[in-house]
């Protein structure tokens, strides 16, 4: 048995898992991807999932050493309009995307030619080809890794909240009180650290399904390279006369949808709002473009910038152990 797979996963059984089981054996190759085709992507039969939110608490359990733990009282910030974001006393929060909680379901109730669906649609970073949050992060703090994964590191990380606003659907999520701005320039320099999901990287190096794929009862996602799964997502929508979502969207997503309702009927249904991402991407691609020439202007100050911020990082980190030891 593959060593990636759980002895729950192992006792799912029929086709779902088989065809999981299956893309989970390429992983350790799509992980060292090269190319958009090979990029490493999840597939989301929508027409599986029930909302019993086993994913959700998977990934809260799998990410929980990552989580913020703000300091308090915040500095005041400079200006004092730049908000503070606080969810420290709402970390069971599971109906909204949170620095606490980078997985979330959201609900659709719908009618479709005399036919009723309720839907469930799990939410989480999308993981563009060409991630905006990436190309614009003017510290090099979000990453893309060589599979098309892209994460953000939180030792670098201030907090100004550029990959939200680029992002087209506003997944990352910010917390006040932590990161590295509480050491350079606390009430000018920052405004804490933005986190959302990272596709378990670390799992994904150890040959690892995600938490989420790992923990869910009835096969939802399967994952491979985008290839394999753009020719699987079109023979599924093919064979049930669906439709599939992340195939163009934003130039193209590693998270691929597949719904039996158009999904222009899911985003008129989904409840939308702050943390809960809607199915239109957002985004002047005009404005975009510019934004991304700027960005190719601050690139020498951008890796300046992260260079710097690993060097603080590491002499933080070797004289806390000095102290303790």
């Amino acid at each position: 048995m593959n060593p990636s797979l759980s002895r729950r996963a192992f006792l799912k059984g029929g086709v779902a898992t088989a065809a999981t089981a299956v893309t989970a054996a390429a992983l350790p190759g799509a992980a060292e991807a090269a190319d958009p085709g090979g990029y490493l992507t999840t597939l989301f039969d929508l027409s599986l999932c029930v909302g019993c939110g086993e994913c959700v608490t998977a990934c809260k359990e799998a990410h929980e050493k990552n989580f913020p733990r703000p300091e308090k009282p915040f500095p005041a910030m400079v200006p004092s309009r730049v908000p503070v974001e606080d969810f420290s006393d709402e970390k069971d929060e599971e109906g909204r995307l949170t620095p606490y909680n980078w997985l979330t379901i959201q609900e659709a109730e719908v009618s479709v030619d005399g036919e009723e669906y309720t839907l469930y649609i799990p939410r989480r970073c999308m993981h563009c080809v060409n991630p905006p949050c990436v190309k614009l992060c003017p510290w090099g703090a979000a990453v893309q890794e060589k599979n098309g994964l892209s994460r953000i590191n939180d030792a670098l990380c201030l907090g100004g909240a550029k990959c939200r606003k680029a992002c087209p659907w506003h997944i990352p999520q910010r917390q006040t009180g932590v990161g590295l701005y509480l050491d350079i320039l606390p009430s000018l320099a920052g405004n804490g650290v933005m986190y959302k999901c990272d596709r378990c990287h670390d799992r994904l190096k150890d040959g690892e399904l995600p938490a989420c794929i790992d923990a869910c009862p009835e096969g939802v996602q399967s994952i491979g390279p985008r290839d394999e799964m753009i020719e699987k997502a079109k023979a599924l929508a093919a064979e049930t006369n669906g439709y599939i979502y992340g195939l163009e969207e934003n130039g193209g997503t590693n998270t691929l949808y597949v719904s039996p309702v158009p999904f222009e009927t899911l985003n008129r249904a989904v409840e939308k709002g702050a943390g809960l991402p809607d199915l239109a991407p957002h985004g002047n691609s005009m404005a975009m473009a510019e934004n991304m020439g700027a960005a190719l202007l601050l690139a020498p100050l951008a890796g300046f910038a992260a260079a710097a911020g690993r060097i603080f990082f590491k002499l933080k980190k070797a004289a806390k152990q000095e102290n303790a030891s």
